[in-house]
């Protein structure tokens, strides 16, 4: 399947000239919490699976779909197509391209963003492991262990050592993220 995707550019027109347009970001609450675009839902993407079948019924308009970089963004984009809506598309570069374009954003509790994080904490082990081995020789298969774990994250676009650490505390919003709000803003458009 070919993903389809916009750029901010166009988003930006697109949510201008289409009342109907819903942006939906699909990163974690706290994520959506610490910035977002204006006048987005968030529904992240762990939380797409348990409400698949209600968002493909009651989708009323585009959804625009976005998270950090793109990547999750499409992996949910694949997930609706797969159960049959077609109108989605997946803003490239995320958030990232957002902010970078100077767009607006609504700014709350400043967080590291969840790949950020993922870097440091396989970082982190590589680094003690290595160094542990200097010591013990076998610690550096846990290097290994983390280097495998990496490149399968990248060929599979998954990474379960973020969805790990997006259930820690740190990752957590301050305020409960209303699901059914969401579900029910992406039906208000039919």
């Amino acid at each position: 399947m070919t993903d389809h995707t916009i750029d901010v550019h166009a988003v930006r027109s697109l949510v201008e000239t289409d009342p109907d347009t819903l942006l939906v970001d699909v990163r974690t609450p706290a994520e959506y919490e610490g910035s977002h675009i204006p006048g987005s839902i968030n529904l992240p993407l762990q939380r797409v699976d348990a409400h698949l079948e209600r968002i493909v019924t009651d989708a009323g308009g585009r959804l625009v779909l976005v998270c950090q970089s793109g990547n999750r963004a499409r992996q949910c984009q694949a997930k609706l197509t797969t159960a049959g809506l077609r109108d989605t598309v997946v803003m490239n570069g995320g958030m990232n391209a957002w902010e970078a374009q100077g767009a607006p954003v609504v700014r709350g509790r400043r967080r590291w963003a969840l790949e950020r994080q993922v870097r440091l904490v396989a970082g982190a082990i590589v680094l003690t492991s290595v160094l542990t081995s200097l010591l013990w020789p076998p610690a550096v298969a846990v290097a290994g262990l983390i280097g495998a774990g990496l490149t399968f994250a990248a060929i599979t676009d998954t990474c379960a050592m973020g969805m790990a650490l997006s259930r820690l505390p740190y990752n957590r919003p301050r305020n409960h993220v209303d699901i059914e709000e969401s579900l029910t803003r992406i039906g208000a458009g039919r």
